[in-house]
């Protein structure tokens, strides 16, 4: 509808077009650099040369696009169109060969983003139908330094840091772009704007340590509230933002001997970010996390009407990834399974429980080795006292919110990879309201 007078409204929305055009110029700009750079061998030999010859130094420059164009095509809020991405510029150091001090690796991620959120007046969506999903503009994903010790046996880690790259991560679950696959509903839409995942990070430490080659506990401690606020601005540990933990014990299985791993590297980086370790063939994992802070009550309030004020912000998680099948002798053509449960506090926390599910196969398709295509389904329960509270008020409300995904990664060559995905959201954001939504996406990752 046209607002203002004179159809002011039509040109504040041209000028902010304009202004997002203008904000993704850089972004393109390096999208074309590196397509054209791909085209010329000769560039992309000088790249390759000059990272080969940085790696010998212990330094590791990286940078990775995703482009994702998704259409709403039935239900939801509103049937459009729009395009998100990401540029990450990431630099990792390995202290060896960078300084001659063995055991400590040093990482650093910048993340520079675009597009609106399809949350808001598109899907309506609770869960995130899309994993790239963030505010535009220009912030700090990651900056940590991990020391490994004691015959690599233990792992400390201090900095801002993506929980998700450890904790509840599954690796047959990174084939989908619904958020719920990357952290379970009932964790991910924990605390304010989220535990410390992608793309609001925290700050803290995290130590692991490895009893058994397959076994590892690993326990996170961190600021409450992400680094960046709700309105961008850096604000770490300020009062009442309390403490995040998280615990976790996993177990996997690896056929692949660890000597055969393509990107070798000293065996003491064997635990911890950037292991270097094969993929697995089965893991199973069994966690929990807490918030110190308190948070306000849905269904309780004092004399006065307010909500109490409760730390009851808590919650477990299991996860089984399994290789169901696999050709003998071609570890590269298998199919995977995954499955995710998770529950949390009735009294704060809006989803009470979580079941996540999926299957992936992988060199499947004739004279496609590296292609990969999988189905899932995500399911998100609201907690009972949450459900009081929207009822009380009037405000009608559903049970859960359900994702079913299918998607295709097609893997065109070392550099670019393309992915289409179709999903089809139950019930977005549990509101009777809103009809079922049909989600279609397409990706792009380009990465040197």
């Amino acid at each position: 509808m046209r607002t203002g007078v004179n159809g002011s409204g039509d040109r504040r929305r041209a000028a902010s077009k304009r202004a997002r055009m203008f904000a993704c110029a850089p972004i393109w700009a390096f999208a074309v650099f590196a397509f054209a750079n791909s085209c010329h061998p000769s560039s992309a030999q000088t790249w390759d040369k000059t990272k080969e010859e940085l790696a010998s130094r212990g330094i590791t420059p990286s940078l990775v696009y995703d482009g994702n164009l998704l259409t709403d095509a039935a239900g939801g809020l509103k049937r459009d169109s729009i395009l998100q991405g990401n540029l990450y510029l990431q630099l990792r150091v390995d202290s060896e060969k960078a300084f001659g001090f063995p055991g400590m690796k040093v990482y650093l991620s910048e993340l520079v983003s675009h597009g609106p959120n399809p949350e808001d007046g598109l899907v309506g969506d609770a869960q995130g139908v899309s994993n790239l999903t963030v505010r535009p503009g220009f912030r700090s994903y990651e900056g940590w330094v991990q020391y490994n010790f004691l015959d690599n046996r233990w792992s400390v880690l201090v900095g801002q840091y993506d929980l998700a790259t450890e904790f509840y991560r599954s690796q047959t679950a990174g084939l989908f772009f619904n958020s719920a696959f990357g952290t379970g509903t009932e964790f991910g839409l924990s605390g304010l704007e989220g535990p410390s995942i992608y793309p609001y990070t925290a700050l803290g430490g995290r130590i692991a340590y490895k009893p058994l080659n397959n076994v590892v506990f690993r326990t996170a401690i961190l600021d409450g509230v992400p680094l960046y606020r709700p309105n961008d601005k850096i604000s770490p540990f300020r009062s009442g933002d309390g403490l995040l933990i998280v615990s976790e014990a996993a177990w996997t299985r690896r056929d692949t001997p660890e000597h055969a791993d393509e990107h070798p590297t000293h065996s003491r980086f064997r635990i911890g970010r950037f292991s270097n370790l094969p993929p697995y063939d089965d893991k199973v994992a069994l966690g929990g996390w807490h918030y110190t802070a308190k948070f306000d009550a849905f269904a309780e309030v004092d004399q006065d009407g307010n909500p109490l004020q409760k730390r009851d912000s808590t919650g477990a998680y299991v996860l089984v990834d399994k290789v169901l099948w696999e050709q003998h002798g071609d570890a590269k053509k298998q199919v995977a399974a995954f499955l995710q449960v998770g529950v949390a506090g009735q009294q704060v926390d809006r989803f009470g429980s979580y079941y996540g599910a999926g299957l992936a196969a992988a060199g499947l398709v004739p004279g496609r080795p590296k292609d990969e295509i999988g189905v899932a389904v995500a399911i998100g329960r609201n907690a009972y006292s949450y459900m009081q509270s929207q009822l009380q008020q009037g405000i009608p409300v559903n049970r859960a919110e359900t994702a079913i995904e299918a998607t295709y990664l097609a893997q065109i060559n070392d550099w670019l990879a393309i992915q289409p995905d179709v999903q089809y959201v139950v019930r977005p954001n549990t509101d009777p309201t809103v009809k079922d939504a049909l989600v279609f996406q397409l990706r792009a990752e380009i990465a040197f």
